[in-house]
């Protein structure tokens, strides 16, 4: 097989795997699937083939470490699609697989959709959703004035995760990691985690969380004793 050939069928697979349906906004919105993942854009429903194991496995795990954290804290709340993202008034309608709203935000959330950018956005890479991911809502994140961005690829092969922050001109800018190989957020204080870790075997959302919360000053030492004492427990348990 060519190499020309082979981008050909990777294509056609991709195409496969992204259906685009002619509709105006208030026929998405009346959309009646509610069990297939779809969005909207420049007059089209846009769905996608459901995601694989190691997605759902990845998203879980985040959305368990993201959501305890900011329960943690008192920083806002977070949610998993399907949840409609209403980026600005005429612009596009997406589903991140992740978002956070921050604490001053939160009456832009409303019980069937987000009014307005989340926070922070993280999409977990699909074999369909790659150049979604990577260049539309890049895009339109950037445009709509997401904070941070999350874009974690499972894919065999392609394993890597990108972390963009936006900076004062409104332009994203990569975040990198420190000498230790850890990322911090920018908009969640205090969470910092290797990435690596989303590689292989996924650990106890709760093990990370206490080992994260043992050392945060912004906790009062009492609760920061308990969380020692999980993390403790946690770490003699088998993984």
């Amino acid at each position: 097989m060519t190499e020309l050939t082979r981008e050909a069928t990777a294509a056609h697979r991709q195409q496969d795997e992204v259906r685009r349906l002619s509709a105006t906004y208030a026929e998405y919105l009346a959309w009646p699937d509610d069990a297939t993942l779809a969005e909207w854009k420049d007059g089209e429903i846009i769905t996608y083939m459901p995601p694989t194991d190691r997605h759902q496995e990845i998203t879980g795990f985040l959305f368990a470490l993201l959501s305890a954290f900011a329960r943690l804290l008192d920083l806002g709340a977070v949610r998993v699609a399907p949840l409609e993202v209403k980026l600005w008034p005429d612009g596009p309608s997406r589903e991140p697989d992740i978002l956070f709203v921050g604490r001053d935000r939160l009456e832009q959330l409303a019980a069937k959709r987000l009014e307005g950018s989340p926070d922070l956005v993280v999409e977990i890479v699909s074999a369909g959703s790659a150049r979604v991911d990577r260049v539309e809502k890049f895009i339109e994140y950037e445009r709509a004035g997401v904070r941070e961005y999350w874009l974690i690829d499972p894919r065999p092969g392609k394993e890597q995760a990108d972390f963009y922050g936006l900076e004062d001109n409104g332009r994203f800018v990569s975040l990198g990691l420190d000498d230790d190989g850890q990322f911090s957020s920018l908009v969640l204080p205090g969470l910092r985690f290797d990435p690596a870790l989303l590689r292989g075997p996924l650990p106890n959302p709760q093990l990370l969380l206490a080992g994260i919360a043992k050392d945060l000053p912004s906790l009062r030492e009492e609760v920061r004793a308990a969380y020692r004492a999980l993390y403790e427990a946690l770490s003699q348990e088998p993984h």
